[in-house]
């Protein structure tokens, strides 16, 4: 099941396979189906959607003692595991072959300083998208660019030539990839985008790749827009708007029948019956 499947399980799970619960759209769980892409071995795990917008069901909560925050791996054997990045490396090392992390100490090392990276990169994205007040729309881009500018540093000191960060697709990207996917949002709501100028010629190039490559389809950009608009006025994580009676991450009806949303969330507040969500 992909992350771009909205359905909602309450199935006990598969003993056979580790199981992972997730939201819907979610690019933390969307790293973990790339990197069975790129194994051949997508069937291995069971994928659980979980409805953001409603409180996480009891046999979920028993299962994460708790906790609400997904994805979460239930192993074989019915352990539970949290963090993406933790998990990543699980199946890393639950499926070693073919290899998608790098081998070589000092290579690997150089992915875990990329990788480290993440963190600022996305945060700065999600509040960039998530920002109201047009007055600091350039604070937020200058502070997105900067991000960037990081990145491309980095891939200039390591691999100048080069696509990815080493010869192919591999860890950093499976990181990074499904918030290159994200950020259409700020594409979209934002007019975002990087500038053709050489201070960002080598991270467009890698982020460009990445988006082609044939194991990062699970999502779309139309599904990212529209389930993200709620992101875009400023509600995150299935949160309700003042005057809206339903989520951007509603599972019905579904996001290919709703229309685009309105490009201006500064200075429009769609309503339920504008996004398709209520007649």
């Amino acid at each position: 099941m992909s992350s771009g499947a909205l359905q909602q399980t309450g199935v006990e799970q598969d003993q056979r396979i580790p199981t992972m619960y997730h939201i819907p759209v979610c690019p933390f769980s969307q790293r973990l189906e790339i990197l069975l892409s790129l194994k051949g071995l997508e069937d291995r795990v069971g994928f659980h959607v979980v409805d953001i917008t409603k409180p996480r069901p009891n046999w979920l909560l028993e299962k994460t003692r708790g906790t609400t925050a997904l994805p979460a791996l239930e192993t074989e054997d019915g352990q539970i595991l949290k963090e993406s990045m933790v998990i990543l490396h699980y199946l890393e090392d639950l499926f070693p072959e073919p290899a998608v992390a790098q081998r070589d100490p000092y290579r690997r090392a150089v992915e875990g300083m990329m990788c480290a990276m993440e963190g600022n990169f996305v945060a700065q994205g999600y509040r960039y998208v998530m920002n109201q007040d047009v007055n600091r729309r350039d604070d937020f881009r200058r502070g997105m660019l900067e991000q960037y500018a990081r990145l491309n540093d980095f891939l200039l000191e390591h691999n100048p030539s080069g696509t990815y960060l080493f010869e192919d697709f591999g860890l950093a990207e499976t990181v990074f990839t499904p918030f290159f996917m994200r950020f259409w949002f700020l594409e979209y709501y934002e007019d975002f985008d990087l500038p053709e100028t050489d201070g960002y010629a080598r991270v467009r190039r890698w982020r460009d790749a990445c988006l082609a490559h044939p194991t990062v389809r699970q999502v779309t950009q139309e599904q990212v827009v529209k389930l993200y608009y709620d992101y875009a006025r400023g509600a995150g994580n299935g949160a309700l708007l003042p005057g809206r009676a339903y989520s951007s991450f509603v599972f019905e009806p579904g996001w290919k029948s709703r229309p685009w949303p309105p490009k201006d969330k500064y200075g429009h507040d769609a309503t339920d019956v504008e996004l398709g969500l209520a007649q």
